[in-house]
């Protein structure tokens, strides 16, 4: 990863963090995107504890577009070229939350925040070519709907339901993407870390907190398919694929159906002013 430059969300902790440790171990440049917190001033000490590029911040919030246009544009100001984007935040509220835009929050951060960003930065991906761009779904998003009429709230809020459908939006988008980008040098590829015993769940009942982090896998065995995709010589040329703990898998028929496709991409172009 020596002469690459990766800029990470969500890279404060969790599978985030240990992804940008190795990375940057590896030689590459790192930004991460995330809250100006305590937390994320810990995780650049972790990471510049290896790192042969010291690894900054450019702070964002992602339940506000305003925020995540200010993100490109300090990064486009400092920065003339980015090899990786890996789309990595999500969250996972048990109670119905919004973004400071009014969507409801699993769409708004895990789908809307990162289609804004990607495409901010897609004239400098392409001037970086070979680039990739990485997002971060789930197996889940093969239980999942996306139901066009909530995204700015459900009647009747289920969690786990507009989790499963933000992670289908995020493959629906990445495959779109990869279509969009075919002959472009640029990449996009979707990935499931594996279920992971993360920050993500933060939020649940400290009981359910406890049985997931015996039952699921580390950050640092997640954070295996992301440093893969992110590092891997062999995948430059590979798009449109879903990886499942750093295997080839099949992903949710829907998001082979080009109607489905063009509906998210133009609500999103819509919802967001950029992509079209």
């Amino acid at each position: 990863m020596e002469g690459k430059r990766v800029l990470i969300t969500g890279g404060n902790s969790g599978i985030g963090v240990v992804t940008a440790t190795e990375l940057a171990r590896q030689g590459a440049e790192v930004i991460l995107a995330c809250r100006d917190t305590e937390k994320t001033a810990g995780a650049l000490q972790l990471i510049n504890a290896q790192a042969k590029i010291p690894a900054i911040n450019l702070p964002v919030e992602l339940g506000n577009l305003q925020s995540v246009r200010k993100l490109a544009e300090n990064f486009l100001d400092r920065y003339d070229r980015l090899d990786v984007l890996l789309n990595n935040a999500g969250v996972f509220p048990p109670k119905q939350r919004f973004t400071d835009d009014g969507f409801e929050m699993q769409f708004g951060v895990n789908h809307i925040s990162h289609f804004l960003l990607t495409n901010l930065l897609l004239d400098c991906l392409k001037a970086s070519a070979p680039s990739r761009v990485i997002s971060v779904s789930s197996m889940l998003h093969k239980k999942g709907e996306i139901d066009f009429d909530s995204i700015k709230g459900y009647d009747k809020y289920n969690s786990q339901a507009a989790y499963n459908g933000s992670k289908l939006a995020n493959v629906v988008f990445a495959i779109e993407l990869a279509r969009r980008l075919e002959g472009s040098g640029v990449t996009s590829n979707v990935l499931h870390p594996g279920a992971v015993s993360t920050d993500i769940i933060r939020d649940l009942p400290w009981i359910i907190r406890k049985i997931i982090g015996l039952i699921f896998i580390s950050p640092e065995k997640g954070a295996l398919t992301h440093i893969m995709l992110a590092s891997d010589p062999a995948l430059s040329e590979t798009s449109g694929k879903y990886y499942n703990q750093c295997e080839p898998e099949d992903y949710s028929s829907q998001a082979d159906d080009d109607a489905l496709r063009k509906k998210l991409w133009d609500l999103s172009v819509e919802l967001t002013g950029v992509g079209a």
